[in-house]
Parts: C-alpha cells; sequence; structure tokens
C-alpha cells in the first residue's frame, strides 16, 4: 500500500512538474514570469526523479542566497515593492488601454501575476532572513 502511494505522489510531482516547464518555457517569450516556472518545474520534477537533484542543488543555493540578498536593506525591499508596483500598474493599463502593443487582459494578467508573484517572494525572503535571525 505504502509503495502505492509514493508511486502516486512520484507521478503526480512529475506530471505537475513537466506542466510547469512547459508553460514556463512558454512565458519566457510571452508575458510573465518563465523561468520562476521552469524553476519549480524542475524542483518537482527533481523530487519526482531524484536523479535530477543535482542540477538542480546548484541552482536552489543560488536562488537561496537571491532571496537573502533581496532583502538585505531597506533600499532593496523599496525596490523591489514599487517593481511589482509597477508591474501591476503595467498590467492594469495593459488591460484597459486597447491601443498599446499585445493589449488585453492575457496580457494585463500575466503582468499582475507577474508582481504578486514579486510580492509573495518578497514576503517569503523577509520571513525566511528574519526568522533565521531570531
Amino acid at each position: 500500500m505504502a509503495r502505492s502511494v509514493e508511486s502516486v505522489r512520484r507521478v503526480t510531482l512529475g506530471v505537475l512538474g513537466a506542466v510547469l516547464v512547459v508553460v514556463g518555457a512558454a512565458l519566457l517569450v510571452l508575458p510573465g514570469p518563465g523561468l520562476l516556472l521552469v524553476f519549480a518545474g524542475v524542483v518537482l520534477l527533481s523530487r519526482a526523479v531524484p536523479a535530477l537533484d543535482r542540477f538542480v542543488a546548484p541552482a536552489r543555493k543560488q536562488a537561496m542566497r537571491a532571496a537573502e540578498e533581496s532583502v538585505s536593506s531597506p533600499w532593496r525591499i523599496a525596490g523591489s515593492a514599487l517593481a511589482g508596483l509597477c508591474l501591476i500598474g503595467a498590467g492594469l493599463v495593459w488591460g484597459l488601454v486597447p491601443d498599446l502593443p499585445f493589449s488585453g487582459w492575457g496580457t494585463g494578467v500575466s503582468l499582475i501575476l507577474s508582481g504578486l508573484v514579486l510580492f509573495a517572494l518578497l514576503v517569503w525572503s523577509y520571513r525566511r532572513v528574519h526568522a533565521g535571525r531570531r
């Protein structure tokens, strides 16, 4: 029974990881957090296929270092928050103004989601760094 549960878990992680990689690859050329989704997909795939972990470990280490650096000073936090607000604002503009190139809510929503992802990562990084300091 435990082996079948583990098999279902690995297949689920593999399928979800593959979907994230494909969507992330599409978002590399479209507006959106493509690289982030590709990385998340590869992380999930590495949990389904342990042999892939050797490729993910160096990138995970670098990502953790970048997360710590992103909240290392109030100026960096303010800059990241401003970038998130700009992404959300640009998404609203692209959704509402029909004369812009690639205008429409498809582009607008992807920009808004990018801004929200940036805020989520900023909060996560801040909590992770400050939880380690307590």
